[in-house]
């Protein structure tokens, strides 16, 4: 997201004069900048134990676990912040992602939680959208990844009637979201392609 990398180059000329803002919370942001994920978590995890409440800091630690594929880590400290600053659109979004990646991976599918990672992913999806006030590309095509992903899941166990008929649900608001995508950006083959494979696994429930 675009926005977020703004609000990093705007942290680090913040950072110049914050108070808060030394050493570990400095070194940081300059490893952020050379994509150095590992270094800044070292750094932010130190600038965290030193502030803990501090909004700055839970959102570029969180951003840098996340980098890191520390999906489980990145989750706990944007919890974190959304107590401290509810209305940050980034820390929904990103934790959304930590959280469908978390319920995708391979290791987790014996996990009886994982059904509740993709429903909590796209809950943080619909926040994001919500507070931002506007129809971003990228939270939406998250969010119709999140519900396509969700319905196959559940697909594999349906039985009853009632059971395809909420898959069915999951991958028409997966279309939906999707076609919003494509009304800002109507040449994304790759968005093309998901909406017909949404309708494929519709009409293979039928």
């Amino acid at each position: 997201m675009n926005y977020f990398k703004q609000a990093v180059l705007g942290l680090i000329l913040f950072s110049s004069t914050a108070s808060f803002a030394q050493s570990n919370y400095d070194k940081s942001m300059q490893a952020m900048m050379k994509g150095d994920y590992k270094t800044a978590v070292i750094q932010l995890e130190k600038a965290d134990t030193k502030d803990p409440d501090n909004a700055n800091v839970l959102k570029m630690l969180g951003y840098s676990y996340f980098q890191n594929g520390e999906y489980e880590k990145s989750i706990s400290t944007y919890s974190r912040l959304v107590v401290i600053k509810p209305g940050e659109v980034s820390a929904y979004y990103y934790r959304g992602k930590a959280r469908l990646n978390i319920a995708n991976d391979p290791k987790e599918s014996l996990n009886s939680m994982r059904e509740n990672f993709y429903t909590a992913s796209i809950k943080d999806f619909t926040k994001a959208i919500e507070i931002s006030g506007e129809e971003d590309s990228q939270m939406l095509q998250n969010r119709a990844l999140a519900y396509k992903d969700y319905a196959i899941f559940r697909s594999f166990k349906v039985k009853k009637k009632e059971e395809k008929a909420a898959c069915v649900a999951l991958f028409n608001n997966s279309i939906s979201d999707f076609q919003k995508v494509l009304t800002m950006q109507p040449l994304r083959k790759d968005i093309i392609d998901w909406v017909a494979y949404d309708k494929a696994q519709i009409l293979s429930l039928k």
